[in-house]
């Protein structure tokens, strides 16, 4: 015990806090917050945890200036403020998310997955026709705009010089802020001009997500070329490589993985898009798999027309729009997990 108290006694007039000051004070202010707040009766998570953050912040700060000195603790107020900010950050995506899965594991069953919501009312049907012209319009917005995207990248590092290539960069920067309801208004003007008024289909959905993704392949992709060291270029230049094969055989391979990256990114921006898919996509209660006829109903949009046409019952309407949502988080993480694996597997091996 005697010894325990002078390697304590030593470690706190040594310069530095000993490293379980931290979760102690941490511990005690966050317990000393929540007894007070239940002996005034008004308990509260967020109260309790904003109190308890603010004790601990002001006693870290006394204690580590009576033993570490002001230099060290500005440095512990630096990193509990940086700390606290990413907390901050991270609660409402935790919440999100717990309610998401709370509410939307209630209808996360097969019927939901297999069935329409064809001459249903109330309870029962699914989402299969949202599951599928989610993945009909996804993938032909990526269809589209991965292959301009790529090569107008490519045009704007290897060669593009001059008016022309000022003129790209600049229209590029303006389609990133374009609202997705003028994508959607955009591609339903289109499509109205060549088949006539109240054309909606699943291409034409597709083509207002693809305006929408293409800013961001083009932007990802230029940054990813660009970091691709110019040694290698001049390398297969001096080995009489001519340009357009070392851009195809060297500088793609190195960029592939973050390109891959940068594409999953864009396909994750747009899948939750639900006003370009209202417009010109339309939607419907049956399953249609045929993007170029007929409306085509998507998750986003059926998510908020489970939402606002609720009918009676009110809570199937509900459970089937909490549903939808965690299924379209699901697809979202799985399309990143693949493209992480994507990723890996086509990385830039280091050698020894």
């Amino acid at each position: 015990m005697a010894t325990l108290t002078r390697a304590t006694s030593a470690s706190l007039t040594s310069g530095r806090l000993p490293s379980w000051v931290t979760g102690l004070l941490l511990s005690v202010a966050i317990l000393g917050s929540a007894t007070f707040f239940l002996a005034v009766g008004s308990p509260g998570l967020l109260r309790i945890l904003f109190t308890g953050a603010l004790i601990f912040a002001s006693v870290m700060m006394v204690a580590s200036l009576a033993v570490e000195g002001r230099r060290r603790a500005k440095d512990r107020l630096s990193g509990i403020v940086v700390t606290s900010a990413f907390v901050l950050a991270l609660l409402p995506l935790i919440s999100l998310v717990l309610s998401v899965v709370r509410y939307g594991s209630q209808r996360f069953d097969l019927q939901f997955f297999i069935y329409s919501m064809r001459s249903v009312v109330g309870e029962g049907g699914g989402a299969a026709h949202a599951i599928t012209g989610t993945l009909w319009v996804t993938g032909l917005a990526t269809v589209i705009s991965v292959p301009i995207g790529i090569l107008a990248a490519i045009y704007l590092v290897e060669y593009g010089t001059g008016p022309l290539a000022r003129s790209i960069t600049f229209f590029v920067d303006v389609m990133t802020g374009i609202p997705s309801i003028v994508a959607g208004l955009f591609a339903y003007s289109v499509f109205v001009l060549i088949f006539g008024p109240g054309t909606e289909s699943g291409l034409a959905g597709a083509v207002a997500l693809s305006v929408l993704m293409m800013p961001v392949v083009v932007r990802s992709t230029e940054e990813l070329l660009r970091v691709v060291p110019n040694e290698l270029r001049e390398a297969a230049y001096a080995l009489g490589v001519p340009k357009w094969l070392t851009v195809l055989k060297v500088v793609l391979p190195t960029a592939l993985a973050g390109i891959v990256t940068g594409v999953m990114l864009a396909v994750a921006r747009v899948i939750g898009e639900t006003a370009p898919l209202l417009i010109a996509a339309g939607f419907t209660q049956s399953l249609n798999n045929n993007p170029l006829s007929g409306p085509m109903m998507t998750l986003p949009v059926f998510v908020y027309r489970s939402y606002v046409d609720q009918g009676s019952p009110a809570s199937a309407y509900l459970e089937r729009a909490w549903a939808g949502a965690l299924t379209l988080i699901l697809i979202v993480m799985i399309l990143n997990l693949a493209g992480r694996l994507v990723a890996a597997r086509f990385a830039p091996k280091s050698g020894r």
